[in-house]
């Protein structure tokens, strides 16, 4: 069914507060949530919701964090999330780096002891509509195998960036870096239907088309995600001195204790180079030269990265609100804070 932006946000706000969680921090994190939905990012919206109230139900999340932060240079800090919602966490670490780098030009910061951060185009986004450009990496729980192996080692690590135009445009890239999420797999075991074999592998390490046999994702382009992989665990996690690679810790593995994650930001102010209105005139002409190629076949046009989850912002809208499914809404306005769906399963919530 379809709900207006308002109900959705605040039918998720509600539900993380009647778990546990602070008002200011279910409205920031419920904000998230719908920023995501409404663009069509489904696997990061509304359905996380019911896992984070059980863990912050459990004791998992801490509900009235003290942050503490160190700036450990010009251009450079350090948030500490003291295990809080990682949605809060992470916006504040873009708050810090948005002002560092409108300051002296660059920011790098860190954020650690977080938990779950969600969209992480959301946080870029941030940076590009205060004329700035940001790169963000966050690190996940391990659930792919590294380029020719056989047991999982990294997450789904993934990467996004944004930057401003000269218009109402903005540049939002957000990839995982592996070639499909798990909840595509998960979406193939509904319909009974096979994946690619390029998806994912069987516990041996070999390519699997039944998605019931999976072990592990695969990463993206072989050897190249396989590095990306790594390039994110770098800097989100072995920078920030917090768990990295197979250390990190499962999402679902114990919903009563923290999960100590690592995200990064990298800021940068474009009058600091070329000079911003010159950045972004170039960039608004990158976008429409993109848009006015001629598509390939099978393609309608070659969008800019970020312009259709715009659209498909606008088309919900304009179709009367958000697309959510029956179950997910009857959850959200029930009384049950959570169902035991989570605890202690496997990387994959099996």
């Amino acid at each position: 069914m379809r709900l207006s932006r308002d109900e959705l946000k605040t039918l998720m706000k509600n539900k993380m507060m009647a778990a546990g969680l602070s008002e200011d921090h279910a409205e920031q994190t419920s904000e998230i949530l719908t920023w995501s939905h409404e663009r069509g990012y489904a696997s990061h919206g509304a359905v996380r919701v019911e896992y984070y109230s059980e863990r912050i139900f459990k004791g998992g999340i801490t509900t009235n964090p003290t942050f503490t932060w160190k700036e450990t240079g010009p251009c450079s800090g350090i948030l500490d999330g003291d295990n809080a919602i990682g949605y809060v966490v992470a916006k504040e670490g873009m708050i810090k780096a948005i002002e560092m780098a409108k300051k002296n030009g660059v920011a790098v910061v860190g954020m650690s002891n977080m938990a779950h951060s969600g969209s992480i185009g959301y946080y870029s986004e941030m940076a590009a509509k205060e004329d700035l450009v940001a790169i963000t990496f966050c690190q996940s729980d391990p659930m792919a195998v590294p380029y020719g192996g056989t047991e999982p080692y990294y997450g789904t690590n993934p990467i996004s960036f944004a930057a401003p135009t000269a218009d109402d445009r903005t540049v939002v890239f957000d990839m995982a870096t592996t070639v499909q999420a798990w909840g595509k797999i998960l979406d193939k075991r509904s319909q009974g239907a096979s994946i690619p074999a390029d998806w994912a592998v069987d516990e041996k390490g070999a390519p699997v088309t039944d998605p019931h046999l999976v072990n592990a994702l695969l990463p993206i382009a072989g050897a190249k995600g396989y590095g990306l992989m790594m390039m994110v665990d770098i800097f989100s996690g072995v920078l920030l001195g917090v768990p990295f690679g197979k250390h990190v810790s499962s999402m679902y593995h114990d919903l009563s204790q923290g999960r100590c994650l690592g995200q990064m930001h990298i800021v940068m102010d474009p009058a600091r180079f070329v000079g911003l209105e010159t950045f972004k005139k170039s960039m608004s002409q990158v976008c429409d030269e993109l848009n006015a190629m001629t598509p390939a076949p099978g393609f309608d046009k070659v969008y800019y990265p970020g312009e259709r989850a715009v659209m498909r912002r606008d088309k919900a809208m304009e179709a009367g609100g958000i697309e959510v499914v029956d179950e997910l809404v009857e959850y959200l306005r029930s009384d049950d804070i959570h169902f035991d769906r989570y605890d202690h399963k496997n990387r994959f919530a099996d």
